[in-house]
């Protein structure tokens, strides 16, 4: 995310005088609600490519869409069949990794951009920046980095459609991403890039916020201010519900 804002700061300075688009996002749901029975979110992502004064912008232009939620630190264990046993063997810790990560764009990112020009705003699963907490080997950890994307994605928190934006006259643009029901609670930023001759034109970046309501929302407020009692309480209620089962079955 910083590399990408310092990027970004670089681009406006060098080409302040150009008229180059502007971007103008809109969100179908800025804030979503996480209750009972919460089984996802469908987000629909949209805009216009214009000019400063408000026109329709001249040019062909690409657009990627980027939605990422709260930066986490992450450790990826790695199963050795040890005696006919999976068991954990080596592992890595990640600094910080974006809990969810979705790519939308109008066609493949390799055929818009350079590698360099992915890497900078990390348009694609393969250009993560995941940092990993103390020195290790490149190789090892390429291995732990694609062994963590693999393992989200499976998930659906990381998701890479590269034929997902629709553009509609060159000023109009819409992506649909889906947001599974796993997601964490917090602020998901939304950046949309506009690309033209492989250079990155115009950007802008908007907000969702994530957030548990309800029974949930009081659950999750315990458990982050009331540790102690929180777990002390879970472990009554669990001996409680065995001791209840126990006499159900015993009375059949």
């Amino acid at each position: 995310m910083v590399r990408r804002m310092a990027a970004l700061l670089l681009c406006a300075a060098a080409c302040g005088g150009a008229r180059d688009p502007i971007l103008v996002p809109e969100i179908s749901q800025h804030e979503i609600q996480v209750r009972q029975g919460f089984t996802g979110a469908d987000l629909l992502l949209f805009g216009a490519i214009l000019t400063p004064e408000g026109a329709r912008a001249a040019g062909d232009y690409d657009i990627v869409v980027l939605l990422e939620g709260p930066a986490r630190s992450i450790t990826v264990r790695e199963k050795q069949k040890v005696a006919g046993i999976w068991v954990n063997a080596s592992s890595t810790a990640f600094r910080s990794a974006p809990s969810f990560y979705a790519l939308a764009s109008s066609r493949p990112i390799a055929s818009m951009v350079d590698a360099r020009t992915a890497a900078i705003y990390e348009m694609g699963l393969n250009w993560l920046q995941l940092s990993p907490i103390g020195v290790i080997d490149p190789a090892e950890q390429k291995r732990f980095s694609d062994g963590l994307v693999d393992l989200m994605r499976r998930q659906g928190l990381y998701q890479q459609n590269e034929h997902a934006v629709k553009i509609s006259g060159q000023v109009l643009y819409q992506a649909r991403i889906a947001l599974p029901s796993s997601v964490l609670t917090g602020t998901y930023t939304a950046e949309t890039f506009a690309v033209s001759d492989g250079k990155v034109v115009a950007s802008a970046i908007s907000r969702v916020t994530v957030r548990k309501e309800g029974f949930e929302r009081l659950v999750a407020a315990n458990a982050d201010q009331n540790g102690f009692f929180y777990g002390l309480f879970a472990v009554i209620v669990s001996v409680s519900m065995g001791w209840i089962a126990g006499r159900l079955f015993a009375l059949v």
